[in-house]
């Protein structure tokens, strides 16, 4: 893809996301490597209006599932409804078959659900009474929860956040973006957000991807992140392998948007924190102390020497 089409991307998010343009490059980034985004943080600061007006953009069929406590797994997946005509049993398709499913609010479901949207996100496919139904290529969850603590949310158990290649915070505006939102940037914008590539490309960029070069030195430098996040005092649950693959892949993304064939250390080192925020657990240590998530991760970009 020329660098042209990725501005042109940006560009058009732009129309209703102001001011975010490095969390717009991560989205995008993780959608090109073939991820789940996982957007953590208040309401109203544009989570919903990020994920439909990437649908837009590139020509994806959406779908939108607001999670609450009686949302059920077969809300998601899909059931099968006795057809008296037919006298047959017949597939109801759930919201998850689609290119790009916005799962809104996931921390205020059922633990059941949960687990149904988990199994979906690994699997790319549903079962449904014996049937196996394959969901449409490519497909990306673009997961919004608000901090645990909000009324109405629980924790997301380690194993699904795992799941996600990335997590993101939107975090409030600027003072200037905020007035330009309050000027006219608003959600009717998304009715100019026009389509830039389609899911075809999507799929043909993710073969160009895997083709980017990765030097036995990256390779190591991302080993030695990963590692290390699990040899720290303060740590209880550091980088899993499925992490680093995140990491690499997230890397090659980077490398791909700003139009080289190769990873550098820095195409790492950009996507760490996105990575790495949510696979991190700190100990009961690292709480009393005050000792947060954020401050062992810039420790540990810095403690790993890049090549």
């Amino acid at each position: 893809m020329e660098n042209v089409q990725i501005e042109k991307i940006k560009t058009e998010i732009n129309k209703v996301v102001v001011g975010k343009d490095e969390i717009i490059e991560k989205v995008m980034a993780a959608i090109f490597a073939g991820g789940h985004i996982l957007l953590e943080d208040v309401p109203g600061v544009g989570k919903t209006t990020l994920a439909v007006a990437f649908s837009r953009t590139l020509s994806l069929d959406y779908r939108r599932i607001q999670f609450t406590p009686d949302v059920l797994p077969s809300d998601v997946v899909g059931f099968s409804m006795f057809n008296k005509k037919t006298n047959e049993f017949e597939f109801k398709e759930g919201a998850a078959m689609c290119n790009l499913l916005l799962a809104d609010e996931i921390n205020r479901t059922s633990p059941k659900t949960q687990a149904a949207l988990l199994e979906v996100m690994e699997e790319k496919k549903v079962t449904v009474d014996g049937t196996t139904h394959f969901l449409p290529k490519p497909f990306i969850v673009i997961a919004t929860e608000n901090p645990v603590g909000y009324v109405g949310t629980q924790k997301l158990p380690e194993s699904q956040l795992d799941r996600f290649m990335v997590r993101l915070s939107m975090g409030y505006p600027d003072k200037e973006s905020e007035m330009d939102i309050y000027k006219g940037h608003s959600y009717d914008a998304l009715d100019t957000v026009e389509h830039v590539i389609s899911a075809q490309d999507i799929i043909a960029i993710r073969d160009e991807i895997e083709k980017i070069t990765v030097k036995e030195e990256i390779y190591e430098y991302v080993v030695n992140l990963v590692r290390n996040s699990r040899e720290n005092e303060y740590v209880e649950m550091g980088i899993s392998p499925r992490g680093g693959i995140a990491l690499i892949k997230m890397a090659r993304a980077m490398a791909y948007m700003h139009n080289r064939n190769y990873v550098v250390p820095e195409d790492v080192l950009d996507c760490v924190d996105a990575v790495a925020t949510h696979r991190i657990i700190l100990n009961s240590k690292a709480r009393a102390t005050g000792y947060s998530q954020k401050d062992f991760i810039e420790t540990l970009k810095t403690s790993v020497k890049m090549p």
